[in-house]
């Protein structure tokens, strides 16, 4: 068997695995590419609220942590009649404001840090489009405590995608290389 029938064999073996591959998870990268695409213009497209700036003209303390977690827990169950938990506070010293995110919704409220004042309520986009992109989406909506979706749904994917990069370089380079061999023979 010559060299050239040896790799034309393997590029028909490369042909399946590289067909097998991405008929499944063809979806799954269109998702993860469209989703991609959205969280790098994420404010270009308004996908997360713009920063606001304090009120405040002269710098005074700033609230304890506890009275910003307070008032947002409170805006969160009395006006916006939504869970409370929150997930993280984002301060932003040279704005004297502190994003307030929470854990059971895609709500951003941003809080005066030196008065207390509400400034903004607004949906954040970008955190529903960044738990379709890694696949936590299923935890978030099926809460078990655990990112068991998410693992599972990143590793496939990426695993996929290196298999998918591996047999599309041989399907490539082994068309080239057998090519050449001719041409070397021919000469």
């Amino acid at each position: 068997m010559s060299k050239n029938t040896k790799t034309a064999f393997k590029t028909r073996i490369h042909r399946r695995i590289h067909r097998w591959i991405s008929i499944p998870f063809f979806l799954f990268f269109v998702i993860i590419g469209t989703t991609a695409i959205l969280l790098a213009w994420k404010k270009e497209l308004g996908l997360i609220p713009e920063t606001q700036s304090s009120k405040v003209d002269e710098a005074s303390p700033w609230l304890q942590v506890e009275s910003i977690l307070e008032i947002a827990a409170n805006y969160a169950s009395d006006s916006l009649q939504k869970e409370q938990g929150i997930n993280r506070l984002d301060f932003r010293p040279d704005k004297g404001i502190v994003k307030v995110i929470f854990k059971y919704h895609f709500t951003e409220i941003q809080i005066d840090g030196f008065s207390g004042e509400i400034l903004s309520v607004k949906q954040r986009n970008s955190d529903l489009i960044e738990k379709i992109h890694d696949g936590s989406i299923v935890d978030f909506l099926l809460p078990s405590g655990k990112e068991h979706s998410k693992l599972f749904y990143s590793t496939f994917t990426s695993l996929g995608l290196i298999m998918l990069c591996i047999s599309g370089f041989y399907l490539w380079y082994n068309p080239k290389l057998m090519k050449n061999r001719k041409h070397r023979v021919n000469s």
